[in-house]
């Protein structure tokens, strides 16, 4: 079983802003998609509430506190090491947020899918730095968008070194 970490963030590490991203890019949530799809998926409680659905075709493993929380679709955990006992069985989990959940994760993963939006971004929640001693990039795809914001954008995939 693998660990990947999937997210998008700004040259300054931020990924979101009031429990949402700060930006618009389709091609970033399309390769998400394909990237997830027939996987597991663990996120903390506000990311879940960032989406609002479980996701079709993956499962959804929300970590929370709240013993008592429980919602239609999804496994619920207490912590990440029972969100990755829940997903046995599955060759690659995907981490894919918040940012508690991301630093509790680095240590564990073993693949980066990181989507770098190339300029610096306003945001309450950001990624831990991604330590070059640590983390090898094995694959850039370089890309640009003028709708439905202009932008540019890597797909970057790093391995444990």
């Amino acid at each position: 079983m693998s660990i990947s970490i999937i997210v998008a963030l700004a040259k300054n590490l931020t990924i979101g802003i009031d429990n949402q991203l700060p930006w618009r890019c389709p091609e970033d949530l399309k390769r998400f998609k394909a990237l997830t799809m027939g996987h597991h998926m663990i996120m903390g409680r506000k990311t879940f509430d960032s989406i609002g659905r479980a996701l079709p075709g993956r499962t959804t493993v929300v970590v929370t506190r709240d013993e008592s929380l429980s919602i239609g679709g999804c496994l619920i955990a207490h912590s990440l090491d029972e969100a990755l006992s829940l997903c046995g069985g599955d060759e690659e989990i995907f981490i894919v947020g918040g940012a508690q959940i991301y630093r509790q994760a680095m240590d564990l993963a073993d693949t980066l899918h990181v989507t770098e939006i190339q300029k610096d971004v306003e945001g309450d929640a950001h990624f831990p730095k991604i330590d070059p001693e640590t983390w090898r990039e094995v694959s850039r795809q370089r890309h640009q968008q003028s709708s439905p914001e202009p932008l540019e954008y890597h797909f970057v995939t790093y391995r444990k070194s």
